[in-house]
């Protein structure tokens, strides 16, 4: 008798909502068991694992201050704890605190590299761990459009985001020979809460600067997601896949 493969199990940050959100139902959808980490939102991540479950998949919401290296690496072993072991990272949690570099304050800057890039390196240097046992695994970092062309206003968010992309590629060429695919995938301007609050004539002259002509959608960046995480994406590694409509063509 041949005995089955266990379900593959994923841990997202910033699950609760917009990209993180839609990244784990998808791979709810692949049949993909979820840890979906957060830092606020409890009730949305609640409901979320509700949801999940309600599908069939294991799913369970785990609380971290990103912030802190700590609570950031101790999801690697908390995820394994509760769902088994780990297949797949996706680092999606990020913040931003907009503004000229000549106004932007040193909190401002500390908290977006802590967040949006410090963590993700905790994350992946606890995941790497269990990874590289097994000898198999999928990381893939969320970056941003402004982390490849940079956005005024933004030197704290694209430094970070940039700074992604260079821990990606490194960690793709240190891991490669371990079954272990390092990727990263790159959004535009997505309809996300984040975009929600961007009114008036600024939305069209946003969307102008669109190739495609409109903005994307958090579902089509977790197919991206879903893709690299495939068995599919096997001989894909060290790549940043643009999801941005054109916008950095």
């Amino acid at each position: 008798m041949v005995e089955a493969r266990p379900r593959r199990v994923a841990l997202v940050t910033g699950a609760s909502r917009g990209i993180g959100r839609a990244i784990a139902l998808a791979f709810g959808r692949d049949g993909v068991d979820v840890a979906c980490a957060y830092s606020s939102s409890a009730a949305a991540a609640a409901e979320l694992v509700a949801q999940l479950q309600e599908q069939g998949e294991r799913a369970v919401a785990l609380e971290a201050d990103l912030r802190d290296p700590a609570q950031a690496a101790g999801l690697v072993g908390r995820t394994i704890e509760a769902l088994g072991h780990l297949d797949i990272v996706v680092n999606n949690a990020g913040v931003t605190r907009d503004g000229l570099v000549l106004r932007m304050s040193d909190a401002d800057w500390d908290e977006v590299i802590a967040v949006d890039l410090s963590a993700a390196f905790a994350v992946c240097r606890a995941a790497l761990r269990p990874m590289v046992r097994q000898r198999s695994g999928r990381i893939i970092n969320i970056t941003s459009v402004s982390g490849v062309v940079g956005n005024a206003g933004q030197a704290n968010y694209a430094a970070a985001k940039a700074g992604l992309i260079g821990l990606t590629k490194s960690i793709a060429k240190e891991v490669a020979g371990r079954g272990i695919t390092v990727n990263a995938v790159a959004p535009g301007f997505i309809d996300t809460d984040l975009t929600a609050g961007i009114g008036g004539t600024v939305v069209e002259q946003l969307r102008a600067l669109i190739p495609a002509g409109r903005y994307g959608s958090p579902e089509e960046v977790a197919a991206a997601v879903s893709f690299l995480a495939s068995p599919a994406a096997s001989y894909i590694t060290a790549c940043v896949l643009h999801v941005d409509g054109g916008l950095a063509a």
